[in-house]
């Protein structure tokens, strides 16, 4: 009975969720936000764990220094994105005095092998803390490629937008291990994202709105 209570539960919190983001979609679609000003572009940068933050970091390592201050969030449980972090920031901002990039943590939306229905309630726990944060820091872009903390993060922009505060630019590269279809972040986001990247050219062609920039390497 409980397992039955708590599916009726996750349901209609999956139905809400759902909701909302494509109640965010059509506001986005007609709001009269302006982009940051020219200039230093503010990044919001979501790190995964393993493969995921080694993507995302080659990505920011070859960005200019225009994109500063870097804020990256990592889910609470991983233990060695931050120290990649890091590493990457001494080197890029050796000769700097000043840091110019932040750590933040997040409660994971999903575990792995964690169950569906279950993921559903850890999610929407996410986005409980992904709206203060992202409300608090206010970047131009947020820049992720996959990770299931992104999603939260990546709605919580969209509100920020929606609610007439600040236009947040996301941008999507979807992970190079996904060859014929896309992670469930990038279904989701594939509707959401301003510009959604991908690296094999079979996902060009099953998802035409993509933007396909060969492999990266």
């Amino acid at each position: 009975m409980m397992a039955i209570f708590w599916g009726v539960i996750s349901g209609i919190y999956f139905v809400v969720f759902i909701f909302a983001i494509r109640l965010l979609i059509v506001v986005r679609k007609g709001s009269e936000c302006k982009p940051g000003k020219k200039g230093s572009v503010s990044l919001l940068v979501v790190a995964g764990s393993g493969g995921h933050t080694t993507e995302v970091l080659r990505l920011v390592e070859s960005l200019s220094q225009a994109y500063s201050p870097r804020h990256y969030v990592i889910a609470d449980t991983d233990k060695m994105s931050e120290d990649k972090i890091r590493t990457l920031e001494t080197s890029k901002n050796e000769m700097d005095a000043q840091p110019k990039f932040t750590i933040h943590q997040i409660p994971r939306s999903r575990e792995v092998l964690q169950s569906w229905s279950s993921s559903i309630l850890t999610t929407l726990n996410a986005l409980f803390y992904s709206v203060p944060l992202v409300f608090k820091l206010r970047p131009d872009m947020v820049l992720c490629n996959g990770p299931g903390t992104c999603v939260p993060l990546c709605v919580a922009g969209l509100v920020l937008g929606a609610l007439g505060v600040k236009k947040v630019l996301i941008v999507y590269v979807e992970s190079i291990c996904r060859v014929e279809t896309l992670s469930l972040s990038g279904k989701i986001l594939y509707h959401l994202s301003d510009y959604f990247f991908v690296q094999w050219s079979t996902l060009k062609d099953k998802y035409p709105r993509s933007i396909y920039i060969g492999r990266i390497v």
